[in-house]
Parts: C-alpha cells; sequence; structure tokens
C-alpha cells in the first residue's frame, strides 16, 4: 500500500477578449512553485501559496518561463501514466472558476501542440503498448465517457442511452453507473474518434464569462489491463488499472455570468456539486491534518458527505481512497476576478493536504504466488553463494522422480547422503535455508495446481471415506446432501428398542472383532459401547466376537460380576453365546436387539421356507418376555398399586379436612372477641335506665313543621338514584350509538336530567304507572333520567325513558344482525323512514314548543290594567323570545279596544273554580313548588345562604298553609289587600259574583327564524284541558314583531279559590312554531342573533387531583364522617427552593403570567439540591392545630396538566422532612404553620424531571402531605399540582413579566413573589352513625357501565356517556328556570306598584277605593312584615329582634378590634334601639346590619408593630383563648374526622379594583387590591401584585351597609363584611364605586338597598 498526498498544480492562463476589453491587470505572479495574488483594492495585502507544480501560461510561448500543454503532461500525465502500469488507480481533475482553462488543459484542441492531458495520455499509452517486447504481456483498454449535468448522468458515448441513468453502490465495486456503456479501444484513433462525438454531445453554453462553458462535469474513464503469464506454473496474473480523468464544470457567481432562466438553474447546481466537492475536501484535510493522537478520533468522528453529490459519490475512491491522484487548479489572471482567483487557491490549498492511499490492483493468489517466487529465487541465490548448488540440482533430481520431496527421498540413495549431511553440517544456516526453500516450493507447486487437480484429489479423498462408511453401515446420496444409515451386512450389532416406535432402531452399536466393552463414561478403563441410567456398572458387560476356521462367526456376552443383563428375558450371569434376533436388556431401561447379518444368511440359507414370526420383535415384546420369564403379573401389580395410593388420598384428605375445621372455629372465635371489643369502644354497654325511652323534646309547632319540612325533603333527595341510573344504563346508550353509527342514522343519544318544573313539566308517557300515582303524594319535584334522542336527519328531538330505549335497543339489534341480508335500496329506503319498524325514529308533531311564559294576575284585586312583556323560556332554561300580554278586569258588556284589522275576538269564555280542586292543587303546588326544590338544589350544591336571599322569601307561590315563611313580606302583601278588600266590601271580588278580565296576547318578538309559524296558547296553571289559542302567524325572523292582538274575555264567578289564585299563581302561555332546518341564509342569521339574549356560561368544573398515595402510613380504613362541626378556610404557600453558590436555600422563579390566581410555574435549574416549603395560613381558632407532618410525597410525573389515576405510579417519593414549626410574624394575627422537606429529584428516575425540558413543553407533578391534627381520628391530606419547567444548570432565568413590573414598582421582596398559592376548605365532622340506613345507602357502589367495551364503539370518535357532570350542569339550568321566574314575578310586582304609584299621583279612584290608596303599605309589595301589626306598641317578637340587634352591634369578633368597638357607648345603643322601638317607620336601610364596626381582615401588619405589646397585655382579660394554651386543650376532647378539599379558582371575575382598610387601633385606611371571583374575595397588596396574600369567603360571610354606622365613624361610602373569625370595614371612593362592590359581594342586598334608596326619593319628591 502507498500512502501519498494529492498532487496539486497551478496554471493561469492569458487574458480572454472580455478581460482585455476591461482593461484588466494581472493579479498572479509565480517564481518557482510559489504562487502569489495581489489584492487589487489593497496592493501591500498579497497571499502566497506553494504547490507541487506552478504554470505560467499567461504570456506567449516565446516567454522562458511559458508553460506549454506538453509539459503540463510531462510533469502530472507521464506520472500518473507510470502509476497506471504498476497497478494503482489514477485520477486527474481539473478545478476552477468559469472560463479560467479547465478544458483546454485537461482536452484541448486539435491543433499542433495544443492537445491536453487526456489525448497525450491515451497516445502515450499506445505507444507504450507497441513498445513493450515482453511476448508475456498482453493488454487491452475499455473507455466510458459520461456528463454530470444538473446532478443528472449521462452517457455520452452510448446514442441509445437518452435518458439519466442510477447511480448504484455495490459492497465490493463501490459507487457505479448502471448502464453505462464500456467500450474496448485497440488504437489510439479509436479513443480519439470517441472523445470527440463524446466532446460534440457534451452540454456547453455561453454566458459573459466564456462563449463556450461547460455546464456539466465531464469524466472521461479508462480501464487498463495487463495480464501476465507464466510459463513456469501456466498461470496468468492480472493488474486491472482505472484512469480517471475529469474535466469540471466552473464555479461562477451568478451576477458575473449575468445567468437567468435555465442557465441560473444549471449554475446553482454545478455550485452544489463543487460545494460538495469542497466539503469533502475539506473534511478529509482535516482529517489527515490532525495530530496522530487524536487521527484515530478524528476519522471516527469526521464526517465525509460523498452522498450530497453524484459527482463526489463517483469520486469517492479518488478523493481520499484507493487511487493517485491528481488536480490541476486553473486560474484566472483578471483583476475583475480576484475573488473568484483566490477561492480557487484556496480551494486547491486545501486538496494539497489530502493523503490517498493505493495499492496495486492484481489477484492476491497471483500477488503470493509472485512474492514466494521472489523468495525462491533469493534463497536459491544464498545457497549458492554457499556453494551448495550442486544440492539444488540434486533435489530438483529427485523431486522430477518423486511427486513429493523431502528429506527422506533426498536420502534414498546412500551414497550421497553421508556427504550432503556433511557438507549441510559445514556450511552454517544451510540447513535452515533448504527447509525454507523445501517449504516455499511446496506453497508454489499448492497454488499452481489446476482446479481439475483439487476435484480430482477430493474425490478420491470421499469415495475412501465412503467406503470405510459403508462397512459401518453409514451411506450417502449421490448429492452427498442427506446422510443415511442401515444395517451393515458383515459386522454384527445391537440395534435399541423404545417405547416410542419412532424412538425405535435409531441407535446401532457395532461389535468389532474381537472384544467390545460396554459401561459408563467415568469407568476407570475406556468403553467401547457407553450407557448411562440406572443400574448400568462402569463395567457392565464384554461382547467376544471371534471366527472359527470354518469362517462362522461367534459373538459371545458376558456380563460382569453384580450387573443385571438380560437375554430374552433371562438373567445371565455367565458368558452366552448370542444368536442374531436375541433381545438383550442391560440394568432396566436399555434395551437392544441382536443382529448378526452372516449368521442371519446362513440361517435362511439352512431353512428357506422358515415362517415369518407373527409378533414384530419391539420394546413391548420385550417387556412381556421379561415379565412373563421373572413371573411378574403385571396386571395385579398395578392395581395393588393403585390400591395403595387411593387409600392414601383418603387418609390425606380427611387430615386436611379436619385441619381446616378447626382453623375456621379459631378464626370465628378471633372474630368475635374483636367485635365484641369494638362493640364495647364505640357502642357502650347500656344499662336498664339507659334502655328507658328518652323523654320527649317539647318543640313548638312552628319547630315541628320545620322538622316534617326537612324530614321531608331529604327522603325524597334523589342525586344518588340519579347517578346510579346514569351509571348502570351507560353500557346501552353506548351501544345504540354504536349501531346508529355503523348503519349511518344521523341519531345521537344521550342522557339528560329533566325535572317537574313550571318551565318544563314533565308529560305523562316520560312517568312510569308508579311514578305517575305518586305525583300526587309526592312532596317535591321529581327528577329523572331520560334519554335525549337528536334525530339529525330530520332535526327533531325526542325524549325516551330508559325502559323505551331498551325496548328500541332490542329492535336496533334485530336491524343490525339482518343488515347483512338487506339489499342496499332497502337500506336507502329505510333510511328515509321516520316511523313505523324503524326504531330509530320517532313521529315528530308538525308544531313544536318554543318555550313558556306566565303572566300573573294579582293586579286584579285592585283592578288595574297592566301590560307584561314577559320572556318565552325553554325547558333548558335559554329565553326564546318575547310577549306582550295586556290583563284587565272589565264589565261584562264592555267591547275589546280597536287594534286595527287583524284584531280576532274570541268571545267570552266562562271558567269556574272550585275551591275543592284548587285546594287539591294549592297542596300539591305547596309541597312540591319549583321554587323549594331549586333551594334544595342549591344547598347540596354548596352555595352560601347566608348572604343571599331565599327563594321562598322573593317567591309569591307559596301558599298561605306554608309553615316556614309565617312573616314574608310578600304573604304580608297579599294578605293586607284582601283583608281591606274584604272590610271594604269590594264589589268586584264578592264571593258569589261574576268577575269578567280581558286577556289581550298583543304581540310576540325576537323568536327565531327556524320557527316559520308561530301561534300561542295559554291556560289557568290548574286547568290544562281548557286552553285558549290564537292563530298561526308566519314568522320570518325579521321586520316588526308578530302581531296576535287576541282578545279573549274570561268571566268566572268569584270563589275564595279563584281570589288565593290571582293573588300568587299565574297564567301559563305556551308558544308553538313549525320547526324548520336553515330556513334562510348565514347572514340572516346573522342579523337576527342580536335579539336574543346572551346566554349565560357557567364555569366548567374541573377535576381535582386525587391525593398521591402515602409509601410509609398503613393504610388506614377511612371512618364515615357525620355532622360537620365547623369549617375553616385554609391558605397555603408552596415554595420550591435552590441551592445557590453562597450556601443558602433560595426560592427558584415562579411565572405568574397565566393570570389566574393559585397558578404559577416553577422555573427550576438541572441537577441542583432543592427543598420544598409548605406554609399553611388559617384564622386562629380553638378547633384546629396542627400536631406534625406524617408523610409527605410526590409523585404523577406527566407532561399533561391532566393524570391518569388509574395507573399504579412507580416514581412516588416519600419526601424527608427537614422542619416543622408554627410561626407568628409580626405583621399578621393569622396563624401559620410551615415545613420543610428535602426533594432530590433524580430519586423519581424520571426522565422528565432529569433532562432540560424542550421548548414549549411544561412538566407537571402532585405532592401530598399528611398531617396529623389534635383531636383527630386520622390524618388530612392537602394536595397540590405544580407546573416547572427545567432548565441547565447555568442558565440565567428570564423574569417573568409580572416579576419585572414587581421589581420596577419596589413594592416588596422578589423572593415574595417566587410561590404559588392554594386554596382550601378544612372541615372537621363528627364521627357518623355506622349503623344508619343514610349511612348503608351512601355505601353502596354501583358499577360504572361507562367504561365497559361495546361492539362498534372506536367508530365513536371519543363520545363518552354523560355521568356526574350532567347532575351539576342540570344543577345550573335549574338554578335559572328557578331565578327567571322570579325575575317574571319580581317584574310583575314593580310595575303593579308603579302603577299604583301612577293612580295615587293622579288622584284616580279605584274598586279598592280611596281609604286604600292612602295607605303607603298597600303601594309597596315588599313592605315590612309587620305592616299589619300596630306600630305604636311593639309585640314581644319584635323587642327580641330589636335585642338581638344590640347585641349583634355589641358583639366584637376579635380582641384586636375591641378598642374600636367599644367606642360605641352602651348609651349610644340603648338610644339606637330605644329609637328603633319608638319609629316604626322610619327608614328600613337603617336596620340592614346587625353588627358593628368591621376592621380589616389581613392587612393589620401595615399598622404601627408598636401597638402589638399593648395588645399581648390586653389579651389577658379577652374572652378568646389562645388556642396553643395547655387549659385550652384540656377542653378539647372530642374526636374529629378532618377532610381537606382544594378550591377551584373561578374564572369569572365579579369585579377588581383598590379598596381602602380601615386599620385596628388607628384612624388611617390602607388601600389594598382586591378581585372579587365568587364565592371568594382575592386580596392582594397592589395591582401589580401577583401572589394572594389572603382570602374571604363570601359562602359563610355576611355583608353588612348602615347608614347610621358612617355617621357614626364619620366614614362615608362604608361597608363591612363579617366572617365566623373577624370583620373587616371596607371603603369606596364613592358612592356608586360602593353599591357596584356591594353588587360584586352580595347581589341580592345590592338590589335591596337600591330599591329602598328609589322608593326613599321617590317619597320625597311627592313630598
Amino acid at each position: 500500500m502507498a500512502c501519498a498526498s494529492v498532487k496539486v498544480a497551478v496554471r493561469v492562463r492569458p487574458f480572454n477578449s472580455r478581460e482585455i476589453g476591461k482593461d484588466s491587470k494581472c493579479i498572479i505572479q509565480m517564481s518557482g512553485n510559489t504562487t502569489t495574488i495581489i489584492n487589487p483594492k489593497q496592493p501591500k495585502e498579497n497571499k502566497s501559496f506553494n504547490f507541487d507544480y506552478s504554470y505560467w501560461s499567461h504570456t506567449s510561448p516565446e516567454d522562458v518561463n511559458f508553460a506549454c500543454q506538453r509539459q503540463v503532461y510531462k510533469d502530472i500525465g507521464e506520472e500518473m501514466l507510470l502509476h497506471a502500469f504498476e497497478g494503482y488507480n489514477v485520477c486527474i481533475f481539473a478545478y476552477g472558476q468559469t472560463g479560467a482553462g479547465k478544458s483546454y488543459t485537461m482536452m484541448g484542441k486539435q491543433e499542433k501542440d495544443q492537445e491536453g492531458i487526456i489525448p497525450l495520455l491515451c497516445e502515450d499509452l499506445f505507444t507504450k503498448f507497441n513498445n513493450n517486447n515482453d511476448n508475456s504481456m498482453s493488454y487491452s483498454v475499455e473507455v466510458s465517457y459520461m456528463e454530470i449535468y444538473c446532478e443528472r448522468v449521462r452517457d455520452l458515448l452510448n446514442p441509445k442511452n437518452k435518458g439519466n441513468l442510477r447511480v448504484r453502490e455495490h459492497p465490493l465495486m463501490g459507487p457505479y453507473v448502471e448502464d453505462l456503456s464500456k467500450l474496448a479501444v485497440t488504437s489510439y484513433n479509436d479513443i480519439q474518434d470517441l472523445m470527440d462525438s463524446g466532446n460534440k454531445a457534451r452540454t456547453v453554453a455561453a454566458t459573459n464569462m466564456n462563449e463556450t462553458s461547460s455546464r456539466s462535469h465531464a469524466v472521461f474513464n479508462i480501464i487498463f489491463t495487463q495480464k501476465r503469464h507464466d510459463s513456469d506454473s501456466e498461470n496468468t496474473s492480472e493488474k486491472v488499472s482505472k484512469i480517471s480523468l475529469v474535466d469540471l464544470a466552473g464555479s461562477e457567481r451568478a451576477d458575473s455570468t449575468g445567468a437567468k432562466g435555465t442557465r441560473l438553474k444549471e449554475g446553482a447546481n454545478i455550485n452544489k456539486s463543487l460545494t460538495t466537492l469542497g466539503k469533502v475536501i475539506s473534511a478529509l484535510a482535516e482529517i489527515d491534518s490532525a495530530p496522530n493522537k487524536n487521527k484515530k478520533k478524528k476519522k471516527v468522528e469526521s464526517f465525509i458527505p460523498y452522498r450530497d453529490s453524484v459527482l463526489t459519490w463517483l469520486l469517492r475512491e479518488n478523493l481520499g481512497g484507493n487511487s493517485r491522484t491528481a488536480m490541476v487548479a486553473a486560474l484566472s489572471p483578471a483583476d475583475i476576478n480576484y475573488d473568484e482567483t483566490l477561492s480557487t487557491l484556496r480551494y486547491a490549498d486545501r486538496a494539497k493536504q489530502i493523503r490517498c492511499n493505493a495499492v496495486i490492483n492484481e489477484d492476491p493468489n497471483n500477488r503470493l504466488v509472485r512474492e514466494l517466487k521472489e523468495e525462491v529465487a533469493r534463497l536459491k541465490d544464498l545457497l549458492y553463494a554457499q556453494g551448495l548448488g550442486d544440492i539444488i540440482e540434486m533435489t530438483h533430481a529427485m523431486t522430477g522422480m518423486s511427486p513429493s520431496p523431502s528429506l527422506s527421498a533426498l536420502s534414498s540413495r546412500a551414497g550421497s547422503i553421508s556427504s550432503l549431511h556433511d557438507r549441510i553440517m559445514f556450511s552454517p544456516g544451510s540447513e535452515e535455508a533448504i527447509e525454507r526453500l523445501k517449504e516455499t516450493e511446496k506453497i508454489i507447486a499448492e497454488l499452481n495446481e489446476t482446479w481439475e487437480e483439487k476435484l480430482r484429489r477430493t474425490e478420491g479423498i470421499r469415495m475412501e471415506r465412503e467406503a470405510l462408511l459403508a462397512e459401518m453401515g453409514v451411506a450417502m446420496r449421490e448429492d452427498g446432501g442427506t446422510v443415511g444409515v442401515f444395517s451393515p451386512k458383515k459386522t454384527p450389532h445391537l440395534v435399541n428398542l423404545n417405547e416410542d416406535p419412532l424412538m425405535s432402531e435409531c441407535l446401532l452399536y457395532y461389535i468389532k472383532d474381537g472384544i467390545t466393552k460396554v459401561g459408563r463414561e467415568d469407568a476407570s478403563s475406556r468403553q467401547d459401547i457407553v450407557l448411562s441410567g440406572h443400574f448400568i456398572q462402569d463395567e457392565h458387560c464384554i461382547f467376544t466376537s471371534s471366527t472359527n476356521a470354518s469362517g462362522e462367526g461367534t459373538v459371545v456376552l458376558e456380563p460382569c460380576e453384580g450387573t443385571e443383563t438380560y437375554v430374552n428375558g433371562k438373567r445371565v450371569t455367565e458368558p452366552t453365546i448370542l444368536r442374531s434376533g436375541n433381545r438383550i436388556i442391560m440394568g432396566k431401561s436399555h434395551v437392544f436387539r441382536f443382529n448378526d447379518p452372516e449368521q442371519a444368511r446362513q440361517e435362511r440359507e439352512r431353512t428357506p421356507c422358515a415362517d415369518t414370526p407373527v409378533e414384530p420383535v419391539d420394546w413391548a415384546f420385550a417387556q412381556r418376555e421379561l415379565l412373563d420369564k421373572q413371573g411378574i403379573d403385571m396386571k395385579q401389580e398395578m392395581e395393588q398399586r393403585l390400591q395403595e395410593l387411593e387409600d392414601q388420598y383418603r387418609k390425606e384428605r380427611e387430615e386436611a379436612s379436619n385441619l381446616l375445621e378447626q382453623q375456621r372455629l379459631d378464626y370465628e372465635s378471633k372474630l368475635e372477641a374483636l367485635q365484641r371489643q369494638v362493640n364495647s369502644r364505640y357502642y357502650p354497654e347500656t344499662t336498664e335506665e339507659e334502655e328507658e325511652p328518652e323523654e320527649e323534646v317539647p318543640w313548638t309547632k312552628r319547630e315541628t313543621e320545620l322538622a316534617l319540612w326537612a324530614f321531608r325533603k331529604w327522603r325524597f333527595y334523589q342525586f344518588t338514584s340519579l347517578r346510579d341510573l346514569l351509571w348502570g344504563n351507560a353500557i346501552f346508550l353506548k351501544e345504540a350509538n354504536a349501531i346508529s353509527v355503523e348503519l349511518k342514522k344521523k341519531v345521537q343519544f344521550q342522557f339528560v336530567l329533566l325535572t317537574d318544573t313550571l318551565y318544563s313539566p314533565l308529560p305523562s308517557d316520560l312517568l312510569p304507572p308508579s311514578i305517575a300515582k305518586d305525583r300526587e303524594k309526592r312532596l317535591f319535584p321529581r327528577t329523572i333520567v331520560a334519554v335525549e334522542v337528536q334525530d339529525q336527519k330530520n332535526g327533531a328531538t325526542h325524549y325516551w325513558t330508559l325502559d323505551k330505549l331498551r325496548q328500541r335497543l332490542d329492535l336496533m339489534r334485530e336491524m343490525y344482525d339482518r343488515a347483512a341480508e338487506v339489499p342496499s335500496t332497502t337500506v336507502e329506503d329505510c333510511d328515509h323512514m321516520m316511523s313505523g319498524g324503524d326504531p330509530f325514529y320517532d313521529r315528530f308533531p308538525w308544531f313544536r314548543l318554543v318555550g313558556r311564559a306566565f303572566v300573573y294576575l294579582s293586579n286584579l284585586l285592585y283592578p288595574v290594567p297592566l301590560v307584561h312583556r314577559v320572556a318565552i323560556v325553554s325547558e333548558k332554561g335559554e329565553v326564546k323570545g318575547f310577549l306582550r300580554v295586556a290583563v284587565q278586569a272589565i264589565s261584562a258588556d264592555e267591547e275589546a279596544p280597536d287594534y286595527g284589522s287583524g284584531v280576532r275576538q274570541s268571545g267570552t269564555a266562562k271558567i269556574s273554580f272550585e275551591d275543592q280542586q284548587f285546594e287539591k292543587f294549592q297542596t300539591e303546588t305547596c309541597t312540591a313548588g319549583t321554587n323549594t326544590s331549586q333551594e334544595e338544589l342549591r344547598i347540596v350544591e354548596g352555595e352560601g345562604q347566608n348572604s343571599e336571599i331565599s327563594a321562598d322569601e322573593v317567591n309569591n307561590n307559596t301558599c298561605a298553609a306554608s309553615p316556614d315563611v309565617p312573616n314574608s313580606p310578600l304573604k304580608g302583601f297579599l294578605e293586607c289587600p284582601l283583608d281591606v278588600a274584604q272590610e271594604k266590601s269590594f264589589q268586584h271580588l264578592k264571593i258569589g259574583s261574576n268577575f269578567t278580565f280581558r286577556v289581550t296576547v298583543l304581540q310576540a318578538s325576537s323568536i327565531s327564524a327556524e320557527y316559520a309559524d308561530i301561534f300561542c296558547q295559554f291556560n289557568f296553571i290548574h286547568r290544562h284541558d281548557e286552553a285558549f289559542s290564537t292563530e298561526p302567524l308566519k314568522n320570518t325572523g325579521r321586520g316588526p314583531p308578530l302581531g296576535f292582538y287576541h282578545v279573549q274575555n274570561i268571566t268566572v264567578e268569584v270563589t275564595k279559590s279563584f281570589v288565593e289564585y290571582i293573588k300568587g299563581q299565574p297564567i301559563v302561555f305556551e308558544v308553538f312554531g313549525h320547526f324548520q332546518k336553515q330556513p334562510f341564509p348565514p347572514l340572516c342569521k346573522d342579523l337576527i342573533s342580536s335579539l336574543r339574549p346572551t346566554r349565560r356560561q357557567f364555569p366548567r368544573v374541573m377535576p381535582l387531583s386525587k391525593p398521591v398515595p402515602a409509601t410509609k402510613l398503613s393504610t388506614l380504613t377511612r371512618s364515615t364522617a357525620g355532622p360537620c362541626h365547623c369549617k375553616y378556610d385554609l391558605m397555603a404557600f408552596f415554595e420550591i427552593c435552590e441551592l445557590e453558590a453562597n450556601g443558602d436555600y433560595i426560592p427558584a422563579v415562579v411565572d405568574h403570567r397565566g393570570g389566574m390566581p393559585c397558578h404559577g410555574t416553577f422555573l427550576l435549574h438541572q441537577g441542583i439540591q432543592r427543598r420544598i416549603t409548605v406554609t399553611i395560613a388559617q384564622e386562629t381558632g380553638n378547633d384546629i392545630e396542627w400536631k406534625e407532618v406524617k408523610e409527605l410525597v410526590i409523585g404523577r410525573i406527566r407532561n399533561t396538566p391532566e393524570a391518569d389515576e388509574t395507573i399504579i405510579d412507580p416514581n412516588i417519593l416519600s419526601l424527608n422532612i427537614l422542619s416543622s414549626s408554627y410561626i407568628r410574624p409580626s405583621y399578621d394575627d393569622r396563624t401559620f404553620y410551615r415545613f420543610e422537606a428535602a426533594w432530590d429529584s433524580s430519586m423519581h428516575n424520571s426522565l422528565l424531571l432529569n433532562r432540560v425540558t424542550p421548548y414549549g413543553e411544561k412538566i407537571y407533578i402532585t405532592l401530598s402531605a399528611y398531617l396529623e391534627m389534635e383531636n383527630c381520628t386520622q390524618p388530612t391530606v392537602i394536595t397540590k399540582d405544580f407546573c416547572m419547567v427545567f432548565y441547565s444548570r447555568d442558565a440565567k432565568l428570564p423574569a417573568s413579566r409580572s416579576i419585572r413590573n414587581l421589581f420596577s414598582t419596589g413594592a416588596f421582596r422578589p423572593s415574595e413573589s417566587n410561590r404559588v398559592t392554594g386554596v382550601y376548605e378544612l372541615s372537621l365532622c363528627h364521627l357518623a352513625d355506622i349503623g344508619s340506613p343514610g349511612m348503608q345507602r351512601r355505601r353502596r357502589r354501583v358499577l360504572d357501565t361507562s367504561v365497559a367495551y361495546v361492539r362498534g364503539e372506536e367508530n365513536l370518535a371519543g363520545w363518552r356517556p354523560r355521568s356526574d357532570s350532567l347532575i351539576l350542569d342540570h344543577q345550573w339550568e335549574l338554578e335559572k328556570l328557578s331565578l327567571l321566574q322570579e325575575v317574571e314575578k319580581t317584574r310583575h310586582y314593580l310595575l303593579l306598584r308603579e302603577k299604583l304609584e301612577a293612580s295615587l299621583l293622579l288622584g284616580q279612584d279605584s274598586f279598592c277605593g280611596k281609604d286604600l290608596m292612602d295607605s303607603p303599605k298597600a303601594s309597596s309589595p315588599l313592605i315590612s312584615p309587620v305592616v299589619s301589626l300596630g306600630l305604636d306598641s311593639p309585640n314581644e317578637r319584635q323587642r327580641e329582634l330589636a335585642a338581638k340587634c344590640v347585641r349583634l352591634l355589641m358583639h366584637t369578633f376579635n380582641r384586636q378590634y375591641s378598642q374600636v368597638s367599644s367606642s360605641l357607648s352602651e348609651s349610644k345603643l340603648s338610644e339606637m334601639s330605644a329609637s328603633f322601638l319608638r319609629d316604626g317607620s322610619s327608614s328600613p336601610l337603617s336596620t340592614l346590619t346587625p353588627s358593628s364596626t368591621c376592621p380589616s381582615l389581613v392587612d393589620s401588619h401595615y399598622g404601627n408593630p408598636d401597638l402589638r405589646g399593648a395588645e399581648a397585655n390586653s389579651g389577658a382579660s379577652s374572652p378568646d383563648l389562645d388556642p396553643f394554651s395547655p387549659i385550652e386543650r384540656k377542653h378539647r376532647s372530642c374526636a374529629f374526622i378532618p377532610n381537606i378539599q382544594e378550591i377551584r379558582v373561578s374564572p369569572i371575575v365579579s369585579k377588581k379594583g383598590y379598596l381602602h382598610f380601615l386599620e385596628p387601633h388607628t384612624s388611617g385606611w390602607v388601600k389594598r387590591y382586591i378581585v372579587v371571583r365568587r364565592p371568594y374575595v382575592y386580596l392582594y397588596r397592589s395591582e401589580r401584585d401577583c401572589v394572594e396574600r389572603a382570602v374571604i369567603n363570601l359562602s359563610s360571610a355576611q355583608v353588612e351597609y348602615s347608614e347610621d354606622k358612617q355617621t357614626m365613624l364619620r366614614a362615608p361610602n362604608t361597608f363591612s363584611v363579617c366572617t365566623e373569625h373577624r370583620s373587616i370595614l371596607l371603603q369606596a371612593g364613592n358612592d356608586k364605586e360602593m353599591h357596584d362592590w356591594l353588587y360584586a359581594f352580595n347581589p341580592l342586598l345590592a338590589g335591596t338597598i337600591r330599591s329602598k334608596l328609589s322608593r326613599r326619593k321617590s317619597g320625597q319628591m311627592r313630598m
């Protein structure tokens, strides 16, 4: 192998016409092999390069330094040609910019002395052929010519190959061009003709730099083969050389060449391939120029991009491979081409560093023969030099006589042996030389052996081997593939017999002449036949084979002493002569048959007519023979053994049964003892006195009624049963949807909850008969689970019961089974079926219900005409439009007003109100009122009822007999006019008289154009069978409202039931329309969409993570919680601290850019020690005290917010608790409990925590802290999900936007923002009665069938049946319906009050009489409930209420604010209470607030810290004891069950802004930033603060407002928020802001205040 660098030569050409025309200057200078380039812009900056050759061709041939074509070929071409004759691969390629002279150098011109390297090399090649005088040498030449144009290969010599050729790679040959023609040539003229034809087919084009620019790379290959014939060995050796002559296309710039279109595309491909060539050269140069110590590593790591271009791929071996390579760089001397010339020089300089490892291309065998012959010649010369030439001649003479010469043959002649040894002994080194000579000649002879001789020698060996195997009984096929075994024809042998017939006669053991030993492998002497197993001795027996004088063979079996050997079933102890066919058993398991072919042949000759034995001689035959000869009855022995086994089994089974029975009795006794122990602990045995019935609690009538109401309410509670129905029937719903999808029915099924309300009465077909009968007895409205069937094909919606779903599902299954047999046409016909046999469709009516509206009739009491605009509400609580209805009392003969031509008079209808019928309906509505059910739902949901007026207080639908609202203001309002009317003898409502009133349906508006024909019908709420209907009207959704103008006069005989009805019950209006799908373009929909009221979007209930299972705590049985003792709101602060360089743990940066409270992303560094700090803040109380942290665990590591809690997490890690203690900061009066733990994230063995987080990805983990509390039976757990991003260890984390803002303000330290908060609710509950029916009902478990698989479920595309979330959504819908009903009722009373006040101002008399109007109380439906009582002398109830208000005003919620509250003197309070009792008609606004001034919640730390000493001194006299004092701990002996639930933050912001807080012990106010997200208020230090500092739970707080309090404190625009543990006084900037804040805190209170203020202003205006 020859390692040489690439030869590099540069050649500069003369100026061309373009450069002469631009007066270019020469910038190239050459001195020897040094080439210098001058920068035309800065002449002093010259760059010099050294190359192997530098050719100055810039001037004319007369110049002494001028380098002609012949000189270039002489230096480069002749050397490369010489290497080719040596057998090396050779490559010459020219590189340079366009027009630099590459093609001229390589190809030249056809003129004399203008030929290039390629023609000269080819001519010189054939010249050397002709000058060769060696007859043993022969030559052959093949040429190929191709071009690479735009990365495509074209054949230039074969006109048929017009397409592009594929470049392939062979594992041995390397890259090659498929189907490239290789033409054989015999003379230079042949090559010249081929070159001319190829050059004509080559792609050239004209550019601005060269008129005949080569647009492709040309590769001219010469395959040169040398054959040498060796006359001595008659062998022929070959040397194959490949000469690659490459003319590269010129590198160019688009602006210089003026290339456009195709030329530009060609130039891009040329530059691509040349750039790849430059990368390859640079990579090879870096490898070869690297230091020796790193050279091997560099070669492994470096990547050579050969495959990036076709050119480099084909020249892979020539560039740094098996080739001798030379490069000619063509240069332009002009200064305008400075950049291109400098680039070419650098290119060539890099190529100079490449080293190629070239090898001679010849057959390895021929090369070895050649080297061995050289070694033989050298050894012969050595022997001749030592005078031993005659020994060589003698050796050759004997070699001719003997085919294998050796020393023994050499010493065959006695006369020459002595002289030969003597001469060798006296010649030092001659013996070794002779041995090496013989070995070398032997190897040469083996190498020169022809293939035929090798085959003959191999065939002879094979025949000898087959003859030997045939003698042993082993035969081979003629093809030599399969080996067969057959019985030997002469040799006696043993054949094995096996229980398995397929295993019999597979082993064959030969008995050789003489002695054949049989034994074990580990015997002392070698055994001929080796056996193993039980009862086989080391030396078992001996076979002796002998032949007598007559030629008959005899085999004698001689067993060894103490061995078991049987012949034909008999045990032998002495030598026994064997006969062919004998059965031999050795030990217990080895059975053989002895065969002697010669003996068997002789027997057949003696008795040729011998019969063949009937039974074959096999293993079974040998065993039976053995048993018979030994006298063993096998059947009897097996029966005896079987009986023994049965007896043993029976005995063991009885023992196991006795043992199990004894263990069962022991366990039962232990369980009974434990049960008695538990019962004695939790249920102590009652004495005889305790067993006596307890005394009845003396309840009042009011308390009894309330208890009965509560019992009935919870008795009919059905949320658990609804969930059971949803879970149990989910599988049927999934199957119905799957069948619908597969049959392409376009019908979708989903669960829906339906409640019997005024807006959505349940039809009778949805109620089972048992429920329909129970409907009248039921105290509360029933909610049922139904199936909503959405017929997307016909645009219809139906509701099915669960029983109907199951019935239809059976029909669907039958249809699905028949689907494969029904023809396609029949399937299409079934697709259009809407009823009949198709179970997917139901008939739907032409008109559908749009919605319902209610109009109350209390204006008929006075009577006052009213025009109502009521909302048309659908069953789901959506406002579908509005309806204008007029109700007025008229005389019997009064005519209808003239509404125009469209008025429709329906005459006068007579309706009778029977008291019995109405009382029955009234009882049902009182016990099953809609608002009562809604109140039930709201209480269950968990919303607070303390700060809102209950539905029963606003609902006028409550009957007079309702026991829970005896002092309702609406009830008082309704009763008062009736009493006055009876006293004044109202003639129009006199019992028994006829009363006529008119109901006029005026207009309908804002109804969607989906309903084409609209009509309305109305009826009394208890008279469904008597309805009044209007005519249908066309609805387009545009233009003026629909004018019904339907007049209906109704005459009623006045009864007590009728008067009760108009006092509180409405008329039901039902609007129907014909539904049509997409009646007009989307533009029209946009026009009418603004008419619809926006639908309230409620926040989605987000799932909360379950606690991570503890690893150290044992699994405890969770006790059942009973009644709740108390609740606390907790705020937890979570920090992840990282170890800094100074040794401190600093909180990691938290990104709060999400915008939601209690959220944030921790920005952590990879590979740094961390600690997790948790701080719990709570109100100071006597019921809560943290004892210790039992365990802190982290798990559920994932990259998505949702976690699959069903999978067992293997990466749960329990952290080491470092510290836990209470902290009492001086700036806050709350109690803080902090604990810290070390967190090594690498212990999780999770890739998500060990690596740097990729861009756009976040990591989520779940942390659970198990804490033990005083007086609690079990630990409680706080769980929080963390979001984090890991950066590299040295990365500088960018501060979040919010953090930058905080830095800029300087409001607080950055570390206080690097935390994530969490709001939790702690409930302490008593132990529940485990035996109560309610607990047993809650414990039942229903299988959730929604996770069960049904056929075709994969086609549902992620659809799932609704579950628990449907119950929550239905609560929202019922809440909406309740609020809409209350709004309509309130709107009616406000309208009526306004009408009455207007009538009073105008002095109009009504049927109520003037005395009624003189009373201001009769004009307001919201008057105080005590209006019917005398105000001069307050009764006992009023006195109790006044005293209670005084106590609340004097009460102090916290000892820190005792000084503020004590400022109200007892005399002032007594004066206020006395004035309240004296002035009954004073403003109700002053009695709204029962509490005193309310100071701040969390901002007390902004006050004077010096006052804390005074507080501590005064705390001894405070009735509130320290919760951590030992005195208080003695009183807390109750055992509670703790439960902590994380509060999900609401995304809806009711209001946010600044409020002023009153500091304790001072008169100063501090401004704080407040965000109201009901039901919580979040407190921040400023608007830029991103961490919550405290929260207020509005569901357990009371918002109060009092003008007297403002006057007393001299603080306008203030209101207070009172919680269980403290009270807060807040001040707004102005009156409007205060009312806005009140509306955000408590909308009902704000509405009440505004109503009272408006009435006060209207009263002042009247005065």
